[in-house]
Formats: C-alpha cells, sequence, structure tokens
C-alpha cells in the first residue's frame, strides 16, 4: 500500500490500526497538526479532502501561510564512507561537498520516483 496520499499540494501520511480497523494519517509539510481516518479508503480520502480545505479555510482567515516554510539548509547523517565518497567525488568535479549534494538531489528529483 502506498503509505501517502496528495491533494491541493498536500501530503497525507497515513497508517492503519488493526486494533481499531481504521486508516488515520497526518497532514505532512504544514507547522500544525491536523489529522484525518476513515474506515474505508474511500472514508479515508474523503477525510483527507475535507482536513485540506478545512485547513486552508483556517490559514486564510488567520492571514496564515499554509505550508511550512523552508530555510533551504539542513543536516545530512551518512555512513562515514559515504560521505568520505561523496567528499572525494566532489573534488575531482571541481565541486564543493555542498555544491555536488545539491546537484545530486536535484537530479534524482528531476528524474523522479
Amino acid at each position: 500500500m502506498n503509505n501517502i496520499v496528495t491533494y491541493k499540494s498536500f501530503i497525507g501520511s497515513i497508517q492503519f490500526s488493526a486494533a481499531d480497523k481504521t486508516f488515520f494519517g497526518k497532514i505532512e509539510g504544514i507547522n500544525d497538526l491536523v489529522t484525518f481516518e476513515g474506515k474505508t479508503v474511500e472514508n479515508l480520502i474523503s477525510s483527507f479532502h475535507e482536513a485540506v480545505d478545512d485547513y486552508l479555510e483556517l490559514c486564510l482567515l488567520k492571514k496564515k501561510e499554509p505550508h511550512k516554510s523552508f530555510k533551504g539548509s539542513f543536516n545530512v547523517r551518512v555512513n562515514p564512507q559515504v560521505h568520505a565518497r561523496a567528499y572525494h567525488t566532489a573534488k575531482a568535479l571541481k565541486l564543493s561537498l555542498n555544491q555536488f549534494i545539491q546537484k545530486s538531489i536535484e537530479k534524482t528529483l528531476s528524474e523522479g520516483l
């Protein structure tokens, strides 16, 4: 099962509770906690759409940006061998490690999943 749903540029992560026989999830990429649930896949998707629409309406009323902002920097932890290979590859390409990582991410994103 694909564990995400999308709607209006929002991502919802999905889990299943066997004990409750219910799908549940939350909207990702926002600064608030907004959850949704459903007993069937159709209920879950409908609940997700409703949660997104309600959240957008609330953000509009509060004059708040709905999406989480990103500053453009983050820490990445990799094993030391990968770090060393990335560093040496970057140097061979006459790039900084940061430039190499950025280009690698951009290439992967442009190729899709």
